[in-house]
């Protein structure tokens, strides 16, 4: 089967240098095939680059996202030290300080996605990331609400382009079979940090705090913010461009970018669309009810763990021992939920299916909600917490490769709604917070009542999208019918 390119271009920019790949009358892309190749040597080359892909652009972002949640988490474990006490909080002010932060998050994610189609991801990521670092780090320097609250609006503008810029990264490099692991291991960066962030933050304050003067919460922003700076000064080196460059050729030769360039033409779902144009793609992006059901379900998502920034408080709430006991205590239901969702992303990927997977797991999430809610038993809490811990987490890399696969007609849609998904799930990081109402302290009632209510939406909208999907399935369908060309479908 021939291997020909078909002329596209997966991220075009401005005196951008691009693999030069002519038309063809007879591409596979217009043949109609699928990313189902059956050429040996072409099957060799795909397989050898996906190993490679995993060997370098995952790990590096897998670290990086790890990084990037732990300086913008680590707030939660400060709030165990002396933060309230040091900069006088009271009321609701540490649920602003949560709020605000994903204010900044949400204004700057579409419009840095934007850009990242006209530049080098290479540089334009990793520059970010030693910027937020330093914002990250300067937190240590806080001596009233005012100044937290300055700190966090702009740490949220400086890690907004991480996460949207990296899931658009990954869509253009993996195709929609591969996806879904992909992103279980970049999720589980986040699981991970949210698991070592309570050892991380117990060895700080025990040994370090009371140094040079300095509060051990703010030794806490200052080795985690520097360490995050010498990362991104390697990202610098070891973060890849987009498939269709000629930059970076120690990374990848010229012969595994047209692999990776074909391979993705040939996985697109059967949705021609040749205008390139950012603004055509925000158009796209903005008039598809596809990506506003997906930022329904990411928003409710987002909403349902809004216990994130409070586990550690509600495990004070058992009254298990120490601080440090307590810190360590938050680190197991987030290790098996990084487990949890290897295994979910995984099986999901075999069977080529992504709603039921999202729903069958936040049906125990739902579970560990009604059981927080209904008892003050604190064994049953804390087996609840693995519940729903496990169970939001578990669906979010099936959610995330189901939403990248199902809203791409060109790179640059794809682009915009990758990151008007990000925008609007955020909404749920904004207004979760208020949730925890430290009168309620400990069992968080209420909380748990609109947590769960959030996770019913969830799977509601999972059955909604499922129904949309299902229609455009048919619409393709009927549209090749006779033409004796095979479609590429949405996975369902």
């Amino acid at each position: 089967m021939s291997t020909k390119l078909s002329e596209t271009n997966f991220a075009p920019a401005d005196g951008k240098e691009t693999l030069e790949l002519s038309p063809s009358k007879n591409t596979d892309r217009e043949e109609g095939f699928s990313s189902e190749v059956n050429d040996p040597s072409y099957d060799a080359a795909q397989k050898s680059l996906v190993r490679k892909l995993d060997m370098t652009l995952m790990p590096m972002v897998f670290i990086l996202y790890l990084f990037n949640y732990l300086d913008r988490n680590n707030i939660a474990q400060a709030k165990l030290d002396s933060l309230e006490k040091d900069l006088r909080l009271s009321g609701n002010d540490y649920s602003t300080a949560l709020a605000i932060l994903n204010v900044g998050y949400m204004l700057m994610q579409i419009p840095s996605n934007m850009i990242l189609t006209r530049v080098r991801p290479s540089i334009y990521i990793p520059a970010w990331v030693c910027l937020w670092s330093a914002v990250s780090a300067a937190t240590a320097a806080c001596n009233s609400f005012t100044h937290l609250i300055i700190i966090r609006f702009f740490l949220g503008i400086c890690e907004a382009p991480f996460f949207p810029g990296v899931f658009f990264l990954l869509s253009c490099w993996y195709t929609k079979k591969e996806l879904a692991l992909r992103y279980a291991f970049l999720y589980s960066g986040l699981v991970l940090a949210t698991a070592v962030s309570g050892l991380l933050a117990a060895g700080i304050f025990a040994g370090l705090g009371g140094v040079a003067g300095l509060q051990g919460w703010r030794w806490l922003f200052i080795l985690e913010g520097a360490a995050t700076f010498l990362l991104g000064l390697v990202a610098f080196v070891m973060l890849p461009d987009f498939p269709d460059t000629k930059s970076q050729d120690w990374l990848f030769t010229a012969e595994e970018k047209e692999v990776a360039v074909t391979r993705m033409v040939r996985d697109a779902v059967s949705e021609e669309e040749h205008d390139q144009s950012v603004l055509h793609g925000l158009k796209l992006a903005v008039t598809d009810i596809k990506v506003w059901a997906f930022a329904l379900l990411l928003l409710s998502n987002q909403s349902a763990y809004g216990f994130n920034y409070f586990y550690p408080t509600i495990v004070r709430g058992f009254n298990l021992g120490s601080r440090t006991i307590t810190l360590v205590c938050t680190a197991p239901p987030y290790l098996l939920g990084a487990f949890i969702s290897y295994f979910i992303a995984w099986h999901s990927d075999r069977k080529a299916e992504r709603g039921w997977h999202i729903s069958g797991a936040i049906l125990f999430a739902i579970v560990g909600f009604i059981i927080s809610a209904a008892t003050i038993n604190i064994p049953a809490r804390y087996v609840a917490s693995f519940l729903y811990i496990c169970g939001c987490f578990g669906a979010n890399a099936a959610l995330y490769s189901w939403a990248a696969s199902s809203v791409g007609q060109t790179p640059t849609k794809k682009a915009c709604a990758t990151a008007i998904i990000n925008v609007t799930g955020q909404l749920g990081t904004i207004w979760s917070p208020y949730f925890f109402d430290s009168n309620d302290e400990p069992r968080y009632t209420r909380a748990m009542v609109l947590l769960l209510a959030f996770a019913v939406l969830e799977i509601c909208v999972c059955f909604l999208l499922k129904f949309i999907l299902r229609r455009a399935n048919k619409k393709i369908i009927a549209e090749y019918e006779g033409t004796g060309r095979v479609p590429t479908l949405f996975t369902l």
